[in-house]
């Protein structure tokens, strides 16, 4: 189970990662672009599933909270 719930949830932050990557570049807004290449890339080095949450919901919030 924990296995599987690492592949969804990476699967879910690693989609919104791509969005926001998008966006950034098109918009050329560099908090989403670089929020974007965090939320593709941090889930290969988040052991558990627990953490993985925590650091996707924050860095998902990060360009709401810390606008520019």
């Amino acid at each position: 189970m924990d296995s599987t719930a690492k592949i969804m949830w990476s699967l879910l932050f690693s989609s919104i990662g791509m969005a926001y990557f998008i966006y950034g570049r098109k918009q050329q807004h560099a908090m989403a672009l670089f929020t974007g290449v965090g939320l593709m890339i941090f889930p290969y080095f988040v052991p558990s599933v627990i953490w993985m949450v925590l650091v996707g919901v924050g860095l998902t919030a990060l360009p709401f909270v810390l606008r520019y």
